[in-house]
């Protein structure tokens, strides 16, 4: 493959303005390019409008009509911030644990009910882990199925308290949103209806 001739090599850090072919204008900081693919990575302005937030856009440039380089950065770019690996290893294994978790679950037979409430638990409180078609909490707290607050077992405390509570408000967004769906559902039946 040939050497890039000018115009087909983006600097770091310099910063570009694209126009894609859906007429969409896109300015920003290169973060990255890749030229074998023709991939470019721009850091824009965040579209929250947040400023200490960046949108970071992939663009391959076979779908762009126009590239104009506003700044072209010469010197050396920065070196790259440091990695912290050991969170990183922390992070992949929690979820790693996480995903063993619901997989164990499935394939113990608990319910699409139960696998739910665990999740929901598990947002909250980290320490739960499944015991054959039970959910264990903080080692105090046994919920086994159905999975209702009445199946909420363990020593009278704040941990049975909060865990109960927990269950409690689960159902009651479950049911919630179930009653929303049912009147969306109707609406939509209605709305049918009368079109016809």
């Amino acid at each position: 493959m040939a050497a890039p001739g000018p115009g087909e090599y983006f600097s770091v850090g310099s910063h570009v303005s694209c126009l894609t072919c859906l007429d969409q204008r896109l300015q920003g900081e290169v973060v990255a390019f890749d030229y074998q693919s023709k991939m470019l990575t721009l850091k824009c302005a965040s579209s929250s409008g947040k400023p200490n937030l960046s949108d970071v856009v992939l663009i391959n440039l076979a779908y762009v009509s126009e590239v104009d380089i506003i700044t072209d950065r010469t010197e050396t770019p920065p070196p790259l911030a440091s990695l912290n690996v050991s969170k990183l290893a922390n992070r992949a294994k929690t979820e790693k644990e996480d995903k063993l978790s619901q997989a164990y679950a499935i394939s113990a037979g608990v319910s699409v009910e139960g696998q739910q409430l665990f999740q929901t638990i598990h947002k909250t409180i980290k320490e739960c882990k499944w015991q054959e078609k039970n959910i264990i909490v903080m080692d105090d707290v046994v919920i086994s199925p159905p999975y209702q607050v009445d199946n909420c077992k363990g020593k009278e405390g704040s941990a049975l308290s909060h865990v109960r509570k927990i269950v409690e408000k689960h159902f009651r967004d479950v049911e919630s949103q179930k009653s929303m769906q049912r009147s969306q559902a109707q609406q939509t039946q209605k709305d049918s209806t009368l079109s016809s």
